[in-house]
């Protein structure tokens, strides 16, 4: 049997992937609705470009067809941060750490650049792989 502890005071991954399922199951079955997140990140630019130029969001077929708003998804997601940091907190595994200490180990501690650039382009890719999946 798996053990369902973890030693560092985290939570247990089995224990939180069998959680996140039964709100997954949950969550089709109250509200119709499929958990995802990429679609609220186009939503908040959506958001930031209209409070900056309503009249070219007006003019985007993207949005024409669904305009850029504060909903549900969105408020998921803000719940995933909260949640996120209050299981952090509760853990006391929370800790401001500019690089973890698997890419310090591998590729130093004066590497802060090459995160950056490598955690951006793994998350353009990802986002862009989601959005084209439509999801």
């Amino acid at each position: 049997m798996a053990d369902l502890s973890t030693n560092d005071g985290g939570w247990s991954p089995y224990l939180a992937g069998g959680l996140s399922g039964i709100v997954s199951i949950l969550s089709v079955w109250i509200a119709g609705h499929f958990l995802g997140a990429s679609t609220t990140f186009v939503r908040t630019v959506g958001l930031l470009e209209d409070f900056i130029s309503p009249e070219r969001v007006a003019q985007m077929e993207y949005f024409i067809k669904t305009t850029p708003k504060i909903d549900w998804q969105w408020m998921f997601v803000v719940g995933i941060f909260i949640g996120a940091l209050i299981a952090a907190l509760s853990s006391k595994s929370f800790k401001w750490q500019g690089l973890p200490d698997l890419w310090q180990k591998r590729f130093g501690s004066k590497s802060q650049g090459k995160r950056a650039v490598f955690a951006f382009t793994g998350g353009a890719i990802a986002m862009y792989g989601a959005r084209l999946a439509d999801g």
